[in-house]
């Protein structure tokens, strides 16, 4: 635990340097960064970003989306949260899965995620990778938050691993390949 204790102190570190808020060091791509951790040790790293959440003395400014809280607030929108376990009873899981991947897409998150001004030192910090799944999946939202996000780093706190090439959740699921984003500390 020690070493991911050291890792996470040296990521609140890496958010603040001025390199990292204007996406210097990446060769003009966008300022897409990952988080690998083991994922049983999600609890820990739930406490960091609560911690760093609060932390008044950061000189960024951390906006955080919790995945699966943006799924339930999709939902509730919809007025389908408490409908949804008589419809898998109705009509299974996988027509229930089909529905809320229909409904909750990458577009809907992105709508909930979206603000306007950015401003210099704004930081996106993605949580709730492995809660939200398999509603949504993390590389397909990255694409999708290119055109809306280019000016505002992204880091993305992810319960698996990336290998430069592919993102793997719980580092047990299928990789998927994404290549736009950097592996940090």
């Amino acid at each position: 635990m020690s070493e991911l204790m050291e890792r996470l102190d040296n990521l609140r570190a890496l958010i603040q340097e001025p390199e990292f808020l204007e996406g210097k060091g990446l060769s003009n791509e966008v300022n897409i960064r990952i988080f690998c951790y083991d994922p049983k040790d999600e609890m820990a790293v739930r406490h960091f970003t609560e911690k760093l959440m609060t932390d008044q003395s950061l000189n960024c400014h951390l906006i955080e989306y919790n995945l699966y809280k943006v799924f339930l607030s999709i939902c509730d929108d919809k007025r389908i949260t408490d409908r949804v376990a008589g419809q898998e009873e109705k009509k299974g899981k996988q027509f229930v899965l089909d529905q809320m991947k229909r409904m909750a897409n990458n577009m809907a998150f992105i709508g909930k995620m979206r603000y306007e001004p950015h401003e210099p030192g704004d930081v996106i910090l993605i949580t709730g990778v492995g809660e939200a799944f398999p509603f949504i999946r993390v590389h397909a939202l990255l694409d999708a938050m290119q055109p809306y996000f280019s000016d505002v780093p992204v880091l993305v706190m992810y319960p698996g691993t990336f290998d430069g090439r592919y993102v793997k959740l719980f580092d047990k699921l299928t990789p998927n390949p994404y290549y736009r984003a950097f592996n940090v500390i």
